[in-house]
């Protein structure tokens, strides 16, 4: 449904249609199970995480507080996107308000900056205790942690605000079709009626910088960490750091791999299904793998991960078992 007109929002566009995956009914209901799926099982991995975390006091150190709250960014970065998306794939009309689309987009794009801001503490968390042991223990203090985590936040939901409000501020006359399956900032321009350079400008250039800097930030911590890894005299303590920074390395080739070719490459000449895919694979798939990766290269969180269940099956007795009041 397009809506013409112009000059204030209400005279033109009040919603937007999410096209998402163009295909045939009967493959919209089975992207719709397989993504189902796909998202039930990256809330129950990074779901454990948190618990094992929160439950086992030995993971209450500042690397397993900072993976804790990875684990839960990325339970709530899916949450921006996906539960639109499933909807849509059983929607005649996949049609979204013009407000929805904008907190979409805020969302999404400030949980991607605060996933970039989390894998770089994560990496300097590594970098002090790898590199300055001695000193570890004095500088990541529990109140220098909670600081850290709480810059993440905010850093990560004020970094893409102004852009966000500079597109929301420009004039959507129709057609008001989106070749995507969320409110993306590229699309939205191509869709507004007048030229906007500063909006263009501003959102290129705090995507590229908050991913450029913070992967740049990232190579020198770990390529500080893999000197001093490689001087450690015991083998065995080489190869615990190797398995721990080699986790955190892999999940962040994953994420930075794919949000580069899509928010740093310039010209954005793609054909409309490759940003659709890369999109898929960094809101979807590595939220996905993350726990993977952390648990398998990880044996204290793998044996954390082990006794969620039993203190799962606790939490229930005792909740069952609690003496209730009567009402009488």
């Amino acid at each position: 449904m397009n809506i013409s007109g112009s000059g204030s929002h209400s005279e033109s566009v009040s919603e937007f249609i999410l096209l998402g995956f163009p295909c045939s009914k009967e493959i919209q209901v089975v992207l719709f199970i397989l993504f189902s799926v796909i998202y039930f099982l990256t809330l129950m991995g990074n779901g454990a995480i948190i618990c094992a975390v929160c439950w086992n006091q030995h993971l209450h150190t500042p690397m397993y507080l900072l993976l804790g709250n990875f684990a839960f960014l990325e339970i709530w970065y899916v949450n921006s996107t996906v539960p639109n998306m499933l909807v849509n794939f059983l929607s005649e009309t996949k049609a979204i308000s013009f407000t929805g689309c904008f907190l979409q987009l805020y969302f999404f794009f400030s949980m991607g900056s605060t996933e970039c801001f989390f894998l770089s503490a994560m990496a300097f968390d590594r970098y002090f205790a790898i590199c300055h042991p001695l000193h570890y223990a004095t500088i990541m203090t529990g109140q220098s942690c909670f600081n850290l985590v709480i810059s993440c936040w905010v850093c990560g939901f004020l970094w893409y605000l102004v852009p966000v409000i500079l597109i929301s501020q420009l004039p959507f006359c129709g057609p008001n079709a989106i070749d995507h399956f969320v409110c993306d900032s590229g699309p939205l321009l191509t869709l507004s009626c007048a030229p906007a350079p500063i909006s263009k400008l501003a959102s290129y250039t705090l995507s590229s910088l908050i991913i450029l800097l913070s992967f740049l930030f990232i190579l020198i911590s770990y390529a500080l960490v893999l000197l001093a890894v490689l001087r450690l005299p015991v083998a065995a303590s080489r190869h615990k750091a190797f398995s721990t920074c080699g986790s955190h390395l892999a999940v962040v080739l994953l994420f930075y791999g794919t949000i580069m070719v899509m928010h740093v490459s310039p010209g954005s000449s793609h054909s409309t299904l490759m940003p659709k895919i890369m999109t898929l694979f960094y809101a979807m798939v590595t939220p996905l793998f993350n726990p993977l990766i952390y648990s398998l290269r990880n044996k204290e969180m793998k044996n954390a991960l082990w006794k969620v269940p039993g203190k799962f099956k606790i939490s229930v007795k005792v909740f069952v078992s609690r003496p209730r009041r009567s009402v009488e």
